[in-house]
């Protein structure tokens, strides 16, 4: 599923749950269940004038699946099978290379156009990176829920080894952190692999405002 997809996802259960929540808990109780494909019925009638195909986007792949069946909270061996099969989605540079150029990430990482109806099909995609993390310390606007990335190179000796697991956690995330709420954003063709050396360049280059 793209991003503008799962924000669609996202925003047809949030709808649901703020009507569940003006029902009182008998009500609830005696309300009959909503079935899965009664939900999309739902939501895809809520987007009556966009392009064709765009169904497409609501329908989960297998770690998607299993990781709402299980609400994000996988067992071990459910963990295990998901970074397994999603590590095997990871694609390296072909030139070992995973840094690009920071000052091109950092405008990647301050992006959150692509991807959505109202963009042109020629919109290059960003990252929307600040929406969850903190980067540049400089950088007044973003979000919590993903931990702060300030400093991450210097904080990781701007180490090789380090700057290729960060290319391999923009590229899948699922591959680290089973049902990470992190966009895959390699492992979907949202971002190019040049995208991901620069955002990564934006962690790692000890030039980039992150590691100042």
């Amino acid at each position: 599923m793209k991003l503008a997809g799962l924000r669609f996802a996202v925003a047809g259960a949030v709808l649901i749950c703020t009507s569940a929540m003006s029902v009182n808990a008998e009500d609830a109780a005696n309300s009959p269940a909503i079935s899965s494909a009664e939900l999309d019925t739902y939501v895809k009638g809520m987007w009556p004038h966009v392009e064709p195909g765009w169904e497409s986007r609501l329908t989960q792949d297998e770690t998607q699946a299993q990781c709402s069946r299980v609400r994000n909270n996988p067992s071990p061996d459910e963990a295990q099978k998901i970074t397994e099969r999603e590590t095997a989605t990871i694609r390296y540079p072909s030139d070992g290379n995973v840094l690009g150029y920071w000052r091109e990430g950092e405008k990647i990482a301050s992006s959150g156009k692509g991807g959505q109806f109202s963009d042109a099909p020629d919109t290059q995609h960003g990252g929307n990176c600040y929406a969850c993390h903190q980067l540049a310390p400089g950088e007044v606007a973003f979000g919590t829920l993903g931990p702060s990335l300030t400093g991450y190179g210097k904080l990781h000796e701007f180490s090789a080894d380090a700057a290729r697991a960060a290319y391999a956690k923009l590229f899948n995330a699922q591959a680290s952190v089973a049902c990470s709420n992190m966009p895959r954003f390699g492992a979907h063709g949202f971002l190019t692999e040049q995208q991901l050396k620069d955002v990564n360049a934006y962690l790692f280059d000890r030039e980039s405002p992150v590691n100042k």
